[in-house]
Formats: structure tokens, C-alpha cells, sequence
């Protein structure tokens, strides 16, 4: 089992980045949060929203909080799994900065959370309808045949969604 014992009042000062997604995605400890120790996680976020043209997608921001979270409350890195599934008006947030025409202030945080073993998809029907290829996306991300193909295959997988 394991136990935390931080006060949870602490504060917007408490909130601290995390190990497993470094530079994002920051929370704070929580007083007397017991997870078994062989706790796992393996969660889905979808993300439908464009973040603000020159700030971070904070939908994207989700996945790596959630990572960083677990990991300071000791779940190991190798049973925490995340997958996003980007649709509808986010597709600009996976665009390479030429692709984009500006630069993407999320590419740091995806490469934050490909190198921490999330998987990112575009959904094909968006990527179709935007005329998005698979060269115009930020390395690490990949197209699904479409949003729904994507969840499907993630729950097949074992994957819960998570309703944020």
C-alpha cells in the first residue's frame, strides 16, 4: 500500500511538475491517498477543443497531470499508460510548426508525453477533412481511421476513458 501523508490545504504553491511528463502537467500530494502498490493505470483522454493559438491545450495538459500525479503518489512508470485521441477543432494542436504556419506551443508537451510512452491519434476523419498528413503532424502522433475507430480499440485494449 501506498500512503501519502502531505497536507492537501496547501495551496496553489503546491503544485509541482511531475517525473514522468517533466516541465508539465504539474499537481499537488494529497493527504492520507492510499493506492495498492501494484496499482495500473491505463486511461484515454479525448480531446475535441483547440487550445488558444499561443498557450498550451489544456485538455492536452490533462494526460500528463494525470501521469505526474500518479507517479509522485507511487505508482511506477511502468503501469501507468495513457492514449489521447484528438478530434474536431484540436487537430491544429498536432501540427508541426510548418504545417501549423506559427509555432505550436504544444509540440514540447507532446514530445513530453510521446517520450513517456502516451500514444497520440489524429482522427482520420478530421485529418481528411483538414487535409492533414501524417508529415504535417508533430512526431509521435499518428492517424486512426477515425475518433470512434481509436476509443474502440483502446477499450478492446483494456483502456478506461477517462470523463474529464
Amino acid at each position: 500500500m501506498i500512503t501519502l501523508a502531505i497536507p492537501a490545504l496547501a495551496g496553489p504553491e503546491a503544485f509541482k511538475p511531475g517525473t514522468v511528463v517533466p516541465g508539465f502537467g504539474a499537481s499537488a500530494p494529497v493527504t492520507a491517498v492510499e493506492l495498492p502498490a501494484d496499482t495500473r493505470f491505463m486511461v484515454a483522454f479525448d480531446v475535441a477543443e483547440a487550445g488558444p493559438e499561443d498557450g498550451l491545450n489544456r485538455k492536452l495538459v490533462t494526460p500528463a497531470r494525470f501521469l505526474n500525479m500518479h507517479g509522485a503518489a507511487g505508482v511506477p512508470a511502468g503501469n501507468l499508460s495513457a492514449a489521447v485521441v484528438v478530434h474536431g477543432g484540436a487537430w491544429k494542436d498536432l501540427l508541426t510548426d510548418k504545417a501549423r504556419g506559427s509555432t505550436n506551443p504544444n509540440a514540447g508537451l507532446i514530445a513530453e508525453l510521446v517520450a513517456a510512452g502516451t500514444t497520440i491519434q489524429l482522427c482520420g476523419q478530421t485529418a481528411a477533412m483538414r487535409d492533414v498528413g501524417q508529415e504535417d503532424l508533430l512526431p509521435g502522433v499518428t492517424i486512426a481511421l477515425s475518433a470512434m475507430t481509436a476509443h474502440a480499440q483502446l477499450q478492446q485494449e483494456g483502456y478506461t476513458l477517462n470523463p474529464f
